[in-house]
């Protein structure tokens, strides 16, 4: 997966889980996930969950195990 051809739920999800990579997993975990929740729109959450149900190809896995955490998720 390029640049070009990343979706914009996987770059922003790398982004975020970037952003918190210093921490401790759990607490970037916690954190990814809680921004997410936060902020993403539902459509946004939804295709993040999509993506990740089709293989999850080019996520960080900071990003996989927060998206686990998300309501939608269960």
């Amino acid at each position: 997966m390029s640049a070009l051809t990343t979706p914009p739920h996987v770059r922003m999800a790398n982004d975020i889980s970037r952003q918190f990579r210093h921490r401790p997993q759990e607490e970037a975990v916690t954190a990814v996930a809680d921004h997410i929740r936060r902020f993403w729109p539902p459509r946004l959450r939804a295709a993040l969950l999509a993506h990740i149900d089709q293989g999850g190809d080019g996520l960080d896995p900071i990003a996989v195990a927060a998206a686990a955490r998300l309501p939608e998720a269960a």
